[in-house]
């Protein structure tokens, strides 16, 4: 069993957590689940040293919560849901193949998160095994492979046939340098979106409408093995979710479904986060962990 590490809590957001609640006990218990929940949503939102966006819906009552949903945010590593899903469309439309080889080079690696980086070259790995690595291990060289592939213009083309216009990838990761929109990129790093689009996201996801239901459950099941838990599963231990995260500097996003037994499609995303650090208790990763465990807390079961 793996043991979670222990959360150390900001100032601002302890006290919000310790301190007399804003809301009584009364007052709670007398509102509806949503209404509880976006009080305390609110509560831990404002009490963050950042900026905090947030879309969360559950797919079965229909009830949906949001807070700066339509504000767009830098998304760190979480942008490589959207080039899986280009990459899942262009094999569903048969222009390339999962099983197709991809030769790694010593050229090709970047540095920041994954493993490719310190592997030996040449070395033929298959596309489905460079996707699983950038969704999982949000391997940076894995990504940068793919976007070499089928092309940055072409994850943008998917996200606005799919109506999520502000939805964008930047350049490959680590390679800001040859970035296809300079200026967003200064302002956004590797890319772009709003809670309400990455949320549409993983709904189309979800109901197998983003490329084909068969594709959509295939990505979903790689989302599920997303390797960290420090975000929205981190008082969530057992609870099955298909999700992405993303760090850099300050900013930090955690989007996904799950299943509570409610299907829940939560996105979390922070910007200008005082606390800059690079560790699980960064004050980014504690208000979407807090975040996560008042949705489950509200729409499921306590976690195994």
């Amino acid at each position: 069993m793996r043991l979670l590490p222990v959360l150390v809590l900001s100032t601002s957001l302890g006290a919000a957590l310790c301190s007399t609640p804003l809301f009584s006990a009364e007052t709670l218990s007398a509102q509806p689940t949503s209404a509880r929940l976006r009080a305390q949503l609110d509560s831990l939102s404002n009490a963050h040293r950042g900026v905090v966006g947030y879309h969360i819906s559950n797919l079965e009552t229909g009830e949906t919560l949001t807070r700066r949903a339509d504000e767009t945010f830098p998304t760190a590593s979480l942008i490589k849901v959207p080039v899986l899903v280009a990459l899942f469309d262009l094999a569903e439309q048969g222009q390339l193949s999962l099983d197709d080889p991809v030769v790694l080079t010593n050229l090709d690696k970047v540095g920041g998160a994954g493993e490719l980086q310190y592997l030996r070259t040449p070395l033929t790995l298959r596309l489905w095994d460079v996707a699983w690595l950038m969704t999982t291990l949000s391997d940076n060289t894995a990504t940068n492979l793919i976007l070499d592939r089928i092309k940055i213009r072409r994850v943008w083309q998917k996200m606005e046939a799919l109506g999520l216009p502000h939805t964008k990838v930047h350049s490959g990761s680590m390679t800001r340098i040859a970035s296809v929109a300079p200026d967003s990129s200064a302002k956004y790093g590797l890319g772009v979106t709003t809670p309400a689009e990455m949320a549409r996201l993983f709904t189309l996801l979800a109901q197998g409408k983003a490329v084909s239901p068969k594709a959509d459950s295939t990505m979903l099941e790689i989302l599920r093995h997303n390797g960290d838990d420090t975000k929205l599963l981190r008082f969530n231990y057992g609870v099955r979710a298909a999700h992405k995260t993303g760090d850099v500097d300050a900013a930090r996003t955690d989007c996904g479904v799950l299943w509570l037994p409610a299907r829940v499609v939560a996105c979390v995303m922070t910007k200008e986060n005082a606390d800059t650090r690079y560790w699980a208790e960064s004050e980014g990763n504690a208000v979407i962990a807090h975040i996560g465990r008042a949705i489950r807390e509200a729409w499921g079961a306590p976690p195994r």
